[in-house]
Order: structure tokens, then C-alpha cells, then sequence
């Protein structure tokens, strides 16, 4: 390997292939205590790259996942009405697929606090989850009664689990295999772990997506690898496993769902032909697809600055909606602090009273939105805006506007129309 270079997670080629710098960002999820306004925090490196050999798109390790993932994590699903709406959806559809009941066995990876194992639960189907939060695994057994193994998964907690009660029907993997730094002995696994004519599932986002509309703040340390079918086929392969079906989902801006069997299986739909054909076409297969991502993230950058200055400028108040990781990314990328962004709000009730990290915005409950009536308010997890429109358009009189800053900065009125 040429010295100065990284190495690709996945089949080991040099990195010599930029997709974007971000510059220098704090961990995203690395909420501060107010408390600790003072103190100083480290900042890492943001910088994306490409593996010409196998096309996946990943970051430097610069932490461990010990790091990102612990017993203070504040990422619970459940906060999202619509994501609960999803999860529930896929559990009716994968149930009715597999034909799984009382005798099957489902294990989901990155379970956080059972936002989707309890609709497995409420039918009755035998099910475990695993993820190495423990105040999620804690939250899944209190609040929904998932038992929650609190561990980080790969091939020696696959042997464990299978020791322990057997191979499984059905293992989920929802978000997950983005956040994996050694993806291969993850994906080792699920071959272990998965029973003869068993079925995983990986959700996840699709990089096709991400680069296609600029979504480059859903590239966060957390995230050690960015997925698309030309980059996975090839690591699946490696470890006796293929992919067999594929859906194309609306969910964290454009993801796949991915469903993945043994190698010996013969049948594999024709929507994975079809998706391979499509990342080719598209030019996932060539280095200029993605060099020419970085220039349209800086016009993305100067533009939502732009738009800030502007309003700033004009006298008009502007907060935010939301703390997720991908808006940490944002706004330390494009430099918007207090001086922008009075406060974000946020349901989570274990982010607020925090501060984001880099940028020290303080995050308060959702009704301080109704309290203080900013004229606008930029919506963060833009996944989610019409959720969060929804929420915020039952504010009695409430006459502000939202802005959308992917995958170039809109504005709608507070019903959620384009503002002329």
C-alpha cells in the first residue's frame, strides 16, 4: 500500500480517492452538557473517500465505536412518529413474507430501544435484540418488553447468540452496517448467525442518493461507510452470502433495503439486476461521478449562507428544528453558530438542556418554538419535514416559514409550500 495512504475496510486497496473534505468537526452525537459550555471539545477529520477497486464510499477511523455508542447515547428512534410508522410497516411485510410465528426466530442488530422488535413482540414471534447501548437496550425491556442483549455484534457475538438459542430466520440490520468499522467480520456474522434458508435485511442509505442530491451532511464520523449494491455484492460474496431481492425506500432521503441469503440461493429477483444496472448507469462505477460531488457541496454551503445572511440581516429571527447527527455536520461545516441559530428544538427529551456539539446551540422542547415564534425555522432532519411541518403548522397563529437546506436551501411557507 503507497505510505500516507489508508486502507479500504472492505477488500483492502489503498484510499487514494477524495469524494468531499468537510474540514475539521467534533463527533456528532458528542452532545454537551451545559455545564460544560466552557470546555474545549477534540475535533477529527470529516473526509470522505472513495475505493476505486470496490467502489465504497468510507471515512478514516479515528475513534472506536465505543466512542459513538455507549451507555449515555442519545439517539432513540422511538422520538419519530413517522419512523415508527416505518418500522411497523416492515414487520407486517417481512412477517407475512417469511411466514414467521411462534416457532421462528427474529434478532435484530442496532435494535436501539425496540422501536421495531415490539411489533414482532405484540405477535408473538420469539425475538431478540442486540446493540451496545445499554440505556436503549434498558429503555427496549422497560418500555416495550424486547429483551436486549447489550453487545456489539460480529462474528464472535454470532456464535455466542447462536450457541445460546440457535440459528435465526430472520436477523434486521436497520442503519446499522453504515456504522460497522470492521464491516467484514460484521458481515461474518450474519453468515454465522443466519439459519439454512434464513433472510437478512439491511437497511440503509443509498450513496446513489446521497450524491444525486447533495446530501453530504448524512456523512458524519458515526458513519464509517456509505453503501451502494456495486460496493456490497462484492463484500457479501466474500463471506458466503448474496444478495436476493432489493427495495427502494423514501426513508433518510433515498435508502435500499436490502434482502440478503446464503450463497447456495438460486432464486434472486430481478429488482437486484435491475438496481445494479441503474448504480452503473449512473456512473458508481467511474472516480468522475465522484470528484465532481465536493464542488456541488461548497455551492450548497455558500448558498444556505447566503440565505442566512440575508434574513439575519433583515431583522428576522431564525431557529431550528431537530439535533440529529446530520445536522451537526451541517452547520459546522457551513460555520453557522448562535450568531445565526438562536436554539434548535428537539422531542428527544434526552437531548434537551444539551448543547450541540462544535457550534454550542442550546437544544429546548418543542414548544419553545410556539413560545418564541422565530419567523423562520431550519428544519435539520429534512427527512423528516413533512412530519415536523406537520407538528409545527398546529401552532395557533403561527405565520413562519421553514427553511430546507437540502438538496439546495428552500423556503415554504408554514404549511409547507414553496414560498414565492
Amino acid at each position: 500500500m503507497p505510505a500516507g495512504f489508508p486502507s479500504c475496510r472492505s477488500c483492502g486497496a489503498p484510499l487514494t480517492a477524495v469524494l468531499v473534505d468537510l474540514g475539521m468537526t467534533p463527533i456528532s452525537n458528542a452532545f454537551v452538557r451545559a455545564e460544560h459550555a466552557s470546555l474545549s471539545e477534540r475535533f477529527y477529520p470529516l473526509k470522505s473517500f472513495v475505493c476505486d477497486h470496490c467502489w465504497l464510499v468510507q471515512l478514516e477511523d479515528f475513534e472506536t465505536p465505543e466512542t459513538h455508542f455507549h451507555a449515555e447515547y442519545v439517539y432513540f428512534s422511538s422520538f419519530s412518529d413517522s419512523w415508527l410508522a416505518h418500522a411497523r410497516s416492515f414487520a407486517e411485510k417481512v412477517a407475512a413474507r417469511l411466514v414467521l410465528g411462534v416457532n421462528s426466530r427474529v434478532v435484530e442488530v442496532g435494535s436501539n430501544d425496540g422501536y421495531l422488535l415490539q411489533y414482532f413482540v405484540q405477535r408473538g414471534i420469539p425475538c431478540l435484540g442486540v446493540d451496545p447501548a445499554a440505556n436503549c437496550a434498558k429503555a427496549a425491556w422497560e418500555l416495550r418488553r424486547v429483551p436486549t442483549e447489550v453487545a456489539f455484534f460480529g462474528s464472535k457475538a454470532a456464535t455466542r447468540l447462536r450457541e445460546q438459542g440457535g440459528t435465526a430466520d430472520l436477523v434486521i440490520a436497520n442503519n446499522v452496517l453504515a456504522h460497522v468499522p470492521d464491516i467484514n467480520d460484521f458481515v461474518a456474522g450474519f453468515k454465522l448467525l443466519l439459519g439454512e434458508q434464513g433472510v437478512a435485511t439491511f437497511e440503509f442509505p443509498h450513496v446513489l442518493e446521497m450524491i444525486q442530491n447533495v446530501e453530504f451532511d448524512t456523512i458524519y464520523h458515526e458513519h464509517y461507510s456509505y453503501l451502494s449494491l456495486l460496493a456490497l455484492e462484492p463484500l457479501f460474496a466474500r463471506h458466503g452470502l448474496r444478495v436476493i431481492d432489493v427495495e427502494r425506500l423514501s426513508t433518510h432521503g433515498g435508502s435500499l433495503r436490502l434482502y440478503v441469503g446464503h450463497a447456495d440461493r438460486k432464486t434472486v429477483a430481478e429488482a437486484v439486476n435491475r438496481l445494479r444496472r441503474e448504480e452503473v448507469s449512473a456512473g458508481l462505477d467511474r472516480l468522475a461521478t465522484y470528484e465532481a460531488f465536493g464542488q456541488r457541496v461548497r455551492q450548497l454551503k455558500r448558498s444556505l449562507l447566503r440565505l442566512l445572511i440575508e434574513l439575519i440581516e433583515d431583522g428576522k429571527s431564525v431557529a431550528a428544528y431537530g439535533a440529529p447527527a446530520k445536522g451537526n455536520t451541517l452547520l459546522n461545516y457551513c460555520g453557522i453558530g448562535r450568531d445565526f441559530i438562536a436554539f434548535t428544538a428537539d422531542r428527544n427529551v434526552h437531548k434537551q438542556g444539551l448543547l450541540l456539539p462544535g457550534t454550542r446551540i442550546p437544544v429546548l422542547p418543542p414548544d419553545e418554538i410556539e413560545k418564541r415564534r422565530p419567523d423562520y425555522v431550519l428544519i435539520l432532519p429534512w427527512n423528516l419535514r413533512e412530519e415536523i411541518v406537520t407538528q409545527l403548522n398546529q401552532i395557533p397563529n403561527w405565520t413562519g416559514h421553514f427553511i430546507i437546506p437540502v438538496p439546495e436551501p428552500v423556503i415554504l411557507d408554514s404549511s409547507g409550500n414553496a414560498h414565492e
